[in-house]
């Protein structure tokens, strides 16, 4: 199970090719959850998903659907923050020795409390609008676009420890984290 299938899309709508690694991040979550399972090769899978498609959406996705009007500069930006976020989470999960300790539960906890979140807030306040306001061939056209790049991160092996680390430091550098934020 060392080589968990994350799919490979080149094509398709945007808002379903998003929503298609969204329930992919909760089977992963629920696998991370579940002792029984190859914690190790959930938590490189997860990894690999959660960075490829957060970069994806922020390089194709948020910056199309604002010059479609579709979504505001708020709620795009709000989008990269929780990604941050979730990066900085995953990056607590993936500094930890071992995947039997009461800290590995907890940090999989936050993980999943966060990442859940911005997964629930993405699908009302990004998705939706894209449905409604953007037309279906452009859907298509940033859909093969944010599956080119996704996949082309996950090829370059952008879950290891030292990408979501570099990652991490550049969102602290960028004040996309700060350290008094409890929101």
């Amino acid at each position: 199970m060392t080589n968990i299938d994350l799919g490979r899309p080149i094509q398709g709508d945007v808002v379903e090719l998003i929503l298609d690694d969204h329930r992919r991040f909760e089977a992963l979550l629920r696998d991370l959850r579940d002792s029984s399972s190859d914690r190790d090769a959930v938590l490189q899978a997860f990894a690999a998903l959660h960075v490829a498609h957060a970069e994806a959406e922020e390089k194709h996705v948020y910056p199309k659907l604002k010059r479609k009007d579709a979504v505001d500069d708020e709620e795009a930006d709000h989008g990269v923050e929780e990604h941050a976020e979730g990066n900085e989470a995953l990056l607590a999960v993936l500094e930890l020795k071992g995947t039997d300790t009461q800290a590995f539960d907890d940090a999989v906890e936050e993980l999943a409390r966060l990442v859940n979140h911005h997964l629930t807030e993405e699908e009302l306040t990004i998705l939706n609008p894209a449905r409604e306001e953007v037309g279906p061939q452009v859907r298509a056209d940033l859909g093969a676009r944010f599956a080119e790049e996704r996949n082309a991160q996950i090829d370059a092996d952008c879950g290891s420890l030292e990408n979501v680390r570099r990652i991490v430091a550049e969102a602290h550098r960028s004040g996309l984290l700060d350290d008094d934020d409890d929101q």
